[in-house]
């Protein structure tokens, strides 16, 4: 079952990443400026983002299996339309509607994990996904350059269609049936360990009110916005025109640049899911993971603007990986609330992501078009537009220390 999942989410990131291999490409066959190239890569993700709410409903009600499968046909139908885009309108079209298609190949497994797994194999399970969603970037990058002089962007898509309609089959295989009634062994149990206590498994009520108005998931939603959401939008987009436009990398470089950062963010959930547990033992949970971790990621951050040219993707692959220790937010989210409320939950931060990673990717491209516009040199501008990027993480991170003192989240910040 967690293989059949990771397949249809290896896919979901090979197609989230792709438009940073693709980039140079797509701009010089249709004239693309750094802002459109940034709404053409947010589009999956403002695609992915508008499902969440009905998503994480669907989820609790029917199950992963039957919103797994509805999704994924609509992944197969963006494919086939980003292939046979004439313009513009048609690749964004095509970008919202794969976006859209994959948004429930990570939350649906999550919202089944909660209620099949304990806490602990949850948070391994959790990496471990990421882990294969890293797998799919790598294939986005280094594969996909060397097959694109061969067959060109557009069959890959089609292939792509053809992957997402076996990972249906697989998912109708061996993924079980949803029993609504029947909770499993985790799903009235505090979440022990990660810092956070499940909420009374009494019936939740319809809807989102219980979620939003959550103090731990408000506490979680700038780091999700700004961090988790910056980290996606550096890994599947700006990393590469970094280091095309700013460190002077060949299109071929930049290629294996990306290639080696989302190899070194592969290693690193494969790495998160081996600790986890031995860190969870010994009272390491997610919120004091995240407070002491995320720090080095505001460092190196800082340390690629002020480098600028010299900055290439090694740097790049740093950051990323600093970023992880925010990936323990997600089954943070989830344990926190009881097994019933877990897809509302699950989706509702993910939506938080999604359209922190939409606004970043394209608020990144407006401030490097904007400067340039001003009399900017690139490199001064990308390092413009990166600043800021630091400055709403840092605010973000500042923000989950400080709610962390007031809030009734029930943290546990010593051994």
């Amino acid at each position: 079952m967690f293989l059949a999942f990771a397949f249809a989410y290896f896919l979901s990131a090979l197609v989230r990443a792709i438009t940073a291999t693709l980039a140079p490409t797509l701009a010089q066959e249709f004239s693309l400026r750094a802002a459109d190239l940034g709404l053409l890569a947010g589009g999956y993700f403002l695609g992915f983002a508008a499902t969440q709410l009905p998503l994480g409903a669907w989820l609790d009600r029917h199950g992963p299996r039957k919103v797994s499968l509805a999704f994924l046909g609509v992944a197969i139908v963006g494919s086939l339309v980003f292939s046979l885009a004439d313009g513009f309108g048609g690749l964004l079209l095509g970008r919202l509607l794969c976006g859209a298609g994959v948004s429930a190949c990570l939350m649906a497994p999550l919202t089944g994990y909660r209620r099949w797994l304990e806490p602990v194999a949850q948070m391994r399970a959790n990496a471990w996904m990421l882990m294969t969603g890293s797998l799919g970037m790598v294939a986005s990058t280094l594969p996909v350059q060397w097959a694109l002089p061969v067959v060109g962007w557009r069959p890959l898509f089609w292939a792509l269609g053809g992957l997402f309609a076996l990972a249906m089959l697989l998912i109708v295989w061996v993924v079980p049936r949803w029993q609504q009634d029947t909770p499993g062994p985790s799903a009235a149990r505090p979440a022990t360990g990660t810092g956070v206590q499940a909420a009374t498994p009494a019936v939740p009520a319809p809807g989102y009110g219980e979620v939003w108005r959550h103090p731990y998931f408000r506490r979680l939603m700038p780091l999700g916005f700004f961090v988790y959401g910056g980290m996606v939008a550096v890994q599947t987009l700006w990393a590469g025109p970094w280091m095309q436009r700013v460190a002077g990398y060949s299109a071929l470089e930049a290629a294996t640049g990306l290639f080696w950062v989302n190899v070194s963010m592969l290693c690193t959930f494969w790495a998160w899911g081996m600790v986890n547990p031995v860190l969870m033992r010994r009272g390491w949970n997610a919120n004091r993971l995240m407070r002491a971790g995320l720090p080095l990621s505001l460092l190196v951050l800082g340390g690629i603007i002020a480098a600028g040219p010299q900055a290439g993707g090694a740097a790049w692959a740093l950051f990323c990986v600093s970023c992880t220790f925010v990936s323990l937010a997600q089954p943070a989210v989830a344990l926190a609330f009881p097994s019933a409320l877990a897809g509302r939950a699950l989706s509702a931060f993910n939506l938080v992501i999604f359209a922190g990673v939409f606004v970043v990717q394209w608020g990144i491209g407006l401030l490097v078009d904007g400067l340039r516009a001003l009399g900017w040199e690139t490199v001064a501008s990308f390092q413009g537009a990166m600043a800021v990027f630091l400055l709403c993480n840092v605010g973000s991170y500042l923000w989950f220390v400080l709610q962390g003192r007031s809030d009734n989240a029930a943290e546990t910040l010593r051994p």
